[in-house]
């Protein structure tokens, strides 16, 4: 065996489960590096390549040696003062200790040649005993087998298949059946090394150098390698598989682009990343062909038959220029005949029933309005501690009907109070039975049918919106609204209840719905305060919950303050905005773009400083709410700094106050910056605590009233180093 030579690993099973094969190629080429490396086997730059396809989990490991360097160790034993005697002898203590690393001291010989290798060195406050010894380097065949377990061992198997292997084999220590937990049953095991078979076993299987190719199109079988290097093209060329999991999916993005292209001019495949893993996880060599249903079908909601091509049958359906559906799709299949037509005509029979159920129950829905089905939303169980979905229904129309009546005019309060009725109900239809991804969806179509006017209808499938995100937000003010309802009765229902998220477990989603509420009022602009929105939606829920509302607040601002670090604000920008919990959350990108320009200026960190230095003042002073009043008195400023600083704030503050009523917080800032130089004089030339009341409190209510005027658009203190 070459001293170092590129590594093979492959475990053939049988079809392992698509949506983790991904998952589970990485994992088990990566887990092998990573054990290889630490054993000094592979070098940190070694190469790695994962394979996984349908039936194989694979990796190659450039420059892998045949045996690790041997290593320098030095073995702490114990406090010299223990291990030696006066004469400078090893004691019993020694003696142990070394016999227990098994070292030979059972000779005057032996003994005076360990204790030549035994060096003294510094320890904390005593000195120790250390031992100089030469790990011998592991072989790779060790390395290997120990590398082997650890990444079977951690693969992120979903799920464990338990089966038997007959006695005799590789890792069967008893005579008899031995049961092997893995995520397949595993048939080969390939492990070479070079062009060298590397003796190491797992799951039953000795390591050697065949594999297998395609069950159908494979030219040869078994397909012997002869070198670690010749893996992928000979799975390519005599297997009829293309391992590499990333080569496979670009090859099949490649081939739906060509057919799509082919079917016809304008026509396109729809994108869908976790169907392309989920297909590329299917098949060994793709082969992508073009199929067809009845133009009938169409008539049913493109959602709808999208849907069921996508998650039943794992097609591509295709869309014309303007992303509408056509009854054209693309199949990914597995073998490559000459005549494809008994495949095409297979998938063909197979798609059609399920259209036709779709199709089926589009049309039973439709003879029953949204509005008929709203009663029987009292026997779905919505929570046990907070009623039925009927119930949580009209909590919903309440809270919607208090949101609308702040935003708009009485047509806005009728509709959102009538999407908010309605949104709910298609959960009780066949269609969303079948395919719960289309509530909401399916409620705007029955909506139209109903004849409701557009907006309502749209407000029914946005009000679930943002799902995820990066989703959309909802088109129409009727759909904002009922979105919002729908959320904020979510969060203060399950914070009523003491349902609060963990690190670990959010199964009501209350942190997409907090950030759903805050995307809403920041990216729609919505003139709403955040305390009142929940305000408004509490007494929709009666006795059944405790107020909720100031752990719910702190929720939201923690979100708002997570998302806003996230698109590059810093922790201290953040802090200095949320500190003041402004209640329309709408400002905040605002306020943060003036906090930052006024971060910029000469003046800021002076004032920062200044700022802070106000605060600790006024909290030393007492409850600075309310022991010290902002008021002055013009007649006991005494000193020419204090009565400067008064004079500036007299002319300043209006203007800097004006520009922040009027939304301008960059300008406001910028304009208090002109303080900065009868601040710092103040503090420079006047005693703030002054021994007769009357001037104390007087300089109190001066730092007061400039603390207030200064930290309108944010808490500047929070910007002091």
């Amino acid at each position: 065996m070459n001293s170092n030579a590129n590594l093979l690993v492959e475990l053939f099973v049988e079809e392992l489960p698509p949506k983790a094969l991904k998952k589970l190629g990485e994992s088990f080429a990566g887990v092998l590096a990573e054990q290889l490396r630490a054993q000094g086997l592979a070098a940190a730059d070694a190469k790695v390549t994962a394979y996984a396809s349908p039936r194989r989990l694979g990796a190659h490991i450039t420059d892998v040696a045949a045996k690790a360097a041997d290593q320098a160790v030095r073995q702490k034993l114990m406090p010299v003062a223990v291990g030696l005697d006066a004469q400078g002898q090893p004691t019993p203590a020694l003696r142990k200790k070394l016999q227990a690393l098994g070292v030979d001291v059972g000779s005057d010989a032996a003994l005076a040649a360990v204790l030549a290798r035994l060096q003294r060195a510094p320890d904390g406050k005593a000195e120790a005993l250390f031992l100089d010894s030469v790990a011998p380097g592991v072989p790779l065949a060790a390395g290997l087998q120990k590398a082997l377990h650890e990444a079977i061992a951690r693969l992120p198997i979903p799920k464990v298949m338990s089966y038997q292997l007959e006695a005799g084999c590789a890792d069967c220590e008893l005579p008899g059946w031995s049961t092997v937990h893995f995520v397949r049953p595993a048939h080969g095991l390939v492990a070479l090394h070079g062009a060298q078979v590397v003796p190491v076993h797992a799951l039953g299987l000795r390591a050697g150098c065949h594999t297998h190719g395609h069950r159908f199109e494979a030219q040869a079988e078994p397909i012997e390698l002869p070198h670690a290097d010749a893996y992928a093209e000979a799975l390519r060329t005599q297997g009829a598989v293309v391992a590499h999991f990333g080569e496979r999916r670009a090859l099949i993005e490649s081939q739906l682009n060509q057919a799509a292209a082919k079917a016809g001019p304008s026509l396109s495949a729809i994108k869908d990343d976790a169907l392309l893993d989920e297909v590329t996880a299917l098949v060994e060599r793709p082969n992508v062909l073009v199929c067809q249903f009845e133009p009938e079908f169409l008539e049913v909601p493109q959602e709808c038959l999208i849907l069921t091509m996508q998650a039943n049958q794992k097609y591509f359906p295709l869309l014309d220029a303007a992303g509408k559906l056509t009854n054209r799709f693309l199949v990914v299949s597995n073998i490559s005949p000459q005549d494809a037509s008994a495949v095409t005509g297979g998938n063909e029979r197979v798609v059609r029933p399920r259209l036709a159920d779709a199709k089926f129950f589009f049309d039973q829905d439709r003879k029953k309005s949204l509005a008929s089905r709203v009663p029987q939303l009292a026997k779905v169980v919505y929570h046990n501690k907070l009623g039925t979905q009927l119930e949580r229904v009209q909590r919903v129309r309440a809270i919607a009907q208090a949101i609308a009546a702040q935003l708009g005019d009485k047509v806005l309060v009728e509709q959102a109070d009538q999407a908010a009725e309605l949104a709910k109900a298609d959960l009780l239809t066949d269609m969303v039975g079948e395919f719960p991804e289309l509530q909401g969806t399916m409620g705007r179509y029955y909506a139209l049918h109903d004849g409701l006017p557009t907006a309502v209808a749209d407000a029914i499938e946005d009000h679930y919106k943002p799902r995820f995100a990066g989703d959309s937000l909802p088109r129409g003010p009727v759909g904002v609204v009922v979105a919002l309802a729908d959320k904020l009765e979510t969060l203060v229902g399950m914070f009523g209840i003491g349902n609060l998220p963990t690190g670990e477990r959010d199964p009501f989603a209350l942190r997409r719905h907090a950030l759903g509420v805050i995307r809403m009022l920041i990216d729609k602009a919505l003139p709403l305060e955040l305390d009142a929105l929940l305000a408004a939606a509490v007494p929709a829920f009666g006795s059944l919950i405790e107020d909720p509302r100031v752990p719910l607040s702190d929720f939201i601002y923690e979100r708002l303050a997570g998302q806003l670090r996230e698109q590059g604000f810093s922790a201290r920008e953040v802090e200095a905005v949320l500190a003041l919990r402004p209640q329309r959350l709408a400002d905040v990108p605002k306020r943060l773009q003036a906090v930052r320009a006024f971060a910029t200026l000469p003046e800021a960190e002076a004032l920062a400083a200044a700022n802070k230095r106000i605060a600790n003042i006024l909290k030393k002073a007492g409850d600075a709410e309310q022991v010290v009043d902002a008021h002055v008195s013009a007649l006991l400023l005494q000193e020419e700094a204090e009565q400067n600083l008064y004079a500036a704030m007299q002319s300043i503050v209006p203007q800097a106050d004006a520009q922040f009523d009027a939304g301008d917080y960059t300008a406001s800032l910028q304009t208090l910056a002109g303080l900065r130089a009868p601040v710092d004089a103040f503090f420079d030339d006047v005693m703030v605590n002054a021994e007769q009341l009357d001037l104390r409190l007087n300089r109190l209510g001066l730092l007061k009233k400039l603390h207030l005027a200064m930290n309108r658009v944010a808490d500047l203190s929070r910007l002091a180093v």
